[in-house]
């Protein structure tokens, strides 16, 4: 059994399905760069039949990336792995992920099929996928809900068909660590042939055990671990990459991943920006209060030595207790250099001259800019492009007084302006925006996040917005809470512009 752990991230895949979350192909290259940069050594670019958008991106990510393994999912479906096969035309290292569900309840609800039926099944998808590529993994959906002798049966027959990774998924999250544990352990006793592929761990975290689940089957023999960047994926999430990563690095068990923990910090916040996606405050490795003490017991411990209460180095993450702090005062170099170190790297000169604008504009608003302010700022200059953009806002409010606001807008050139009246200042700045989009669109959801602790620090707004029957997530972000609900409700404006402008 190798003591080399081998790190599947499907951040691009499983935790793009996240709703509100879907990158753009430009967006995913950078991301799959910076995967490449952390040392993984498998990326899940995507399922290339489900969307032609998911088929582009598996194509310009195999031909981003140099050495990690590039792999597109499909289902035992001969069309899924033709078209599969096809996007990762380009990639240096390529490998088809085929699979079928195998507890009861996907065979009979599912399938409407039995379990013989099955394992041919997924015996014939191991076989016409090995067409094209030598390294096949397959997936066996919902392991975690299937008896392990059935299982290993479906094991043993597509290893002999030629699978070189088996993916144990337990896709609703359900087992328990101990079961999970088990359940591995009995494929590596029972399975003939078993060696000849690697065992994969696809965890999820409906009950909180995603890390304790993937951990238990590395310490039963799996050697491929299915993870995500901060845990991101459909519903409550997937396993999280940095936390396997600083458990092993932690607790010196002798087996060794080729991730770069350096590299885990500007990684996790690249995502969460790229993404949308905060980081709650408390996520183990890379939340925000990872590293903070306020017992006065704890600082005083942490004062004497920092090995008391704290068992990971910041540093070993690429926290950077020195880091540089940018004010108005700072000069461009400073601001690229903590780009960099947030994994952003400006080489177009004119790019860095319009967002050190932006910056020193909100330098003046504040204080301190923090990694999060900068990281908005990077992501929020793709707003240049868009075809509604907000040209001015004033919003007068008060106790006692009725809210009115006046919006500019510029729609493709064109100059758009509106006031209205409502219920508190953010009320009155959507209604005077709807007055100029002149459509039927309902708000789902309005939720407020403060990036940081101080007044002055910047605010996202996350909005879910229906029209014509489809939902739209929108996100902003500015010093101005009010501001910032508008740019969220027209970047959701932005998202269906064909039918709204």
């Amino acid at each position: 059994m190798s003591d080399r752990l081998y790190i599947f991230d499907t951040t691009l895949r499983d935790g793009e399905q996240v709703p509100g979350c879907q990158l753009n192909t430009v967006e995913k290259i950078q991301v799959a760069k910076q995967l490449e940069k952390l040392g993984v050594d498998i990326i899940e670019a995507g399922f290339p039949i489900s969307s032609p958008g998911d088929f582009n991106s598996v194509i310009e990510i195999s031909k981003a990336v140099t050495w990690p393994t590039i792999c597109a999912l499909t289902r035992a479906v001969e069309k899924d792995i033709d078209v599969a096969a096809e996007s990762l035309q380009y990639a240096k290292h390529k490998r088809i992920h085929t699979g079928i569900g195998t507890s009861d309840s996907h065979i009979k609800y599912k399938f409407n099929s039995n379990r013989e039926e099955i394992i041919e099944r997924a015996v014939a998808a191991v076989k016409y996928a090995k067409k094209y590529v030598e390294d096949i993994e397959f997936y066996a959906e919902d392991a975690g809900r299937t008896d392990n002798e059935y299982l290993a049966r479906v094991v043993e027959a597509v290893i002999k068909a030629g699978a070189t990774v088996v993916n144990i998924p337990d896709t609703t999250g359900y087992c328990l660590p101990s079961e999970y544990g088990e359940k591995i352990k009995y494929l590596m006793e029972h399975v003939d042939g078993i060696h000849n592929a690697i065992i994969s761990t696809h965890c999820h975290n409906d009950l909180g055990m995603a890390t304790a689940n993937t951990f238990s089957g590395v310490m039963n023999g799996a050697r491929q671990v299915e993870v995500t960047i901060n845990g991101i994926g459909e519903r409550a999430g997937n396993t999280s990459l940095e936390e396997i990563a600083m458990i092993l690095k932690c607790h010196k068990l002798g087996i060794d991943t080729n991730i770069n923990t350096t590299k885990i910090y500007p990684t996790s916040r690249m995502v969460s920006s790229l993404m949308n996606m905060p980081v709650q405050p408390n996520k183990a490795i890379v939340g925000r209060n990872a590293f903070a003490h306020s017992s006065g017991i704890h600082q005083d411990g942490v004062l004497k030595n920092v090995g008391t209460y704290e068992i990971i180095d910041p540093r070993d993450i690429g926290l950077d207790d020195n880091s540089i702090v940018l004010t108005a005062r700072s000069g461009r170099a400073a601001l690229k250099y903590r780009l960099s170190v947030l994994g952003v790297d400006i080489k177009d000169e004119a790019r860095l001259d319009v967002l050190y604008q932006k910056f020193l504009r909100l330098a003046d608003q504040k204080k301190e800019v923090n990694d999060d302010d900068i990281l908005m700022l990077a992501g929020a200059d793709t707003a240049d492009a868009h075809a509604v953009k907000l040209d001015f806002l004033q919003v007068t409010t008060g106790m006692g007084v009725r809210s009115v606001a006046s919006i500019g807008l510029d729609i493709t050139g064109q100059k758009f302006e509106a006031a209205s009246t409502g219920n508190g200042p953010v009320d009155a700045a959507i209604k005077a925006l709807k007055k100029i989009i002149m459509k039927q669109m309902t708000l789902k959801e309005f939720t407020i996040q403060a990036i940081s602790k101080g007044s002055d620090d910047v605010g996202k707004v996350h909005m879910q917005v229906e029209y014509d029957g489809n939902v739209y997530y929108g996100f902003g972000a500015n010093t101005d809470i009010v501001t910032a609900s508008v740019e969220a409700y027209i970047d959701c404006i932005n998202k269906f512009k064909n039918k709204a402008v």
